[in-house]
């Protein structure tokens, strides 16, 4: 009996050693993003668009690619977003939001001001952020803001300028303070133009005087946008300036011969297929904006951010984009004015300013 005792002890003495060795070559079992202990615990960044959608070439999408870089600076941020295609699709994104676990919702546009705000109030320990919309009185809600009438104003000097009509339009998406403060500043640089030159270039689609003036009622639409440029052209407008998200892709479409464009929110000469028409774009960085604000809060996770971003011509948060293929088109005289101006906004000799401008 002592062979076939031996033959078991050495037997299960084997197997413990197969079973050792298998046990130091398996992979530890991975932790739950976000669950466990680990430095490198997934933050999750979530995005809710505006109805323009996350290819509208404007706000949106420079939003949207302020979380990629936020990620791209800290591999931990797990970006993702949700399209919203009508404004009845706010609630349940933000609430879903929640529900999936996000940790920090960024909205886009103050038209998700009431829906972000009730959001935010139902959910005081997620950290929440807006474009374009005050903290909507919530402790959680990081408001990211423009001074966009300050570029606006750069803008509509250089239409001015530039035009030989002696006409010049605008147009917005909706009648809201994240569009109408571009249409104060464009009013307000073509009415310093005028001043300084002792011209008459009028400004068809907006009075600034009486805050009115014409709307697609739309972010989407190319064809309202194309709608309303070709009244303005038709109106004698050889500059024209959509502010309208999407929509306004419609008058890029249909821009050249008899008007150039002015773009809003991203360098359309670089984000659209259009830059051949672009005289150049009001920039609101919003890309720069999110990315400090996801950055900072993924940094705290659980901590809710204070404060708030605010872009101005001084901190680069707006700004008149390059000129691009329009550059040796442009009287170096006028640039060097433009240039001028925006030192003089920058210093407080100038100010812009806008009912629609925030606090």
């Amino acid at each position: 009996m002592r062979p076939v005792r031996g033959m078991k002890i050495v037997a299960l003495a084997a197997a413990a050693g197969l079973a050792f060795a298998a046990a130091a070559c398996a992979k530890p079992t991975e932790e739950t993003p976000g669950t466990g202990s680990s430095a490198a615990a997934a933050f999750s960044a979530c995005m809710v668009t505006d109805t323009g959608g996350i290819d509208d070439h404007s706000f949106n999408a420079s939003s949207w690619a302020g979380l990629k870089a936020a990620e791209a600076g800290n591999p931990a941020i797990k970006p993702s977003y949700t399209a919203s295609t009508a404004m009845s699709d706010y609630d349940p994104n933000l609430a879903n939001s929640v529900t999936k676990g996000c940790q920090y919702i960024q909205a886009v546009g103050g038209l998700m001001g009431d829906a972000t705000k009730k959001a935010a109030t139902a959910n005081p320990k997620v950290q929440f952020s807006i474009v374009d919309a005050d903290n909507l009185g919530q402790a959680n809600v990081y408001p990211i803001q423009f001074q966009t009438q300050q570029a606006a104003y750069l803008a509509g000097y250089l239409a001015a300028g530039y035009s030989k009509t002696g006409k010049v339009g605008t147009y917005g998406g909706m009648k809201i303070p994240p569009v109408t403060i571009f249409m104060d500043g464009f009013a307000d640089g073509v009415a310093a133009y005028n001043k300084a030159k002792s011209k008459n270039v009028q400004v068809l689609g907006w009075d600034k005087a009486k805050q009115d003036g014409l709307f697609t009622d739309d972010f989407g639409s190319q064809e309202k946008g194309k709608q309303k440029s070709d009244t303005l052209a038709a109106q004698g407008a050889d500059v024209i300036f959509p502010v309208a998200g999407g929509a306004g892709l419609g008058t890029a479409a249909n821009a050249g011969d008899k008007y150039v464009v002015i773009w809003v929110d991203a360098d359309g000469f670089e984000t659209t297929q259009y830059g051949k028409v672009m005289l150049t774009t009001v920039v609101k960085n919003s890309t720069d904006g999110v990315k400090e604000a996801v950055t900072k809060a993924a940094g705290t996770p659980g901590t809710l951010l204070t404060g708030g971003f605010m872009g101005t011509l001084a901190n680069n948060g707006v700004s008149l984009a390059p000129y691009h293929d329009f550059d040796s088109k442009i009287d170096p005289a006028l640039k060097a004015e433009v240039e001028a101006l925006k030192q003089d906004i920058i210093s407080g000799k100038i100010t812009v300013e806008s009912p629609a401008q925030p606090k």
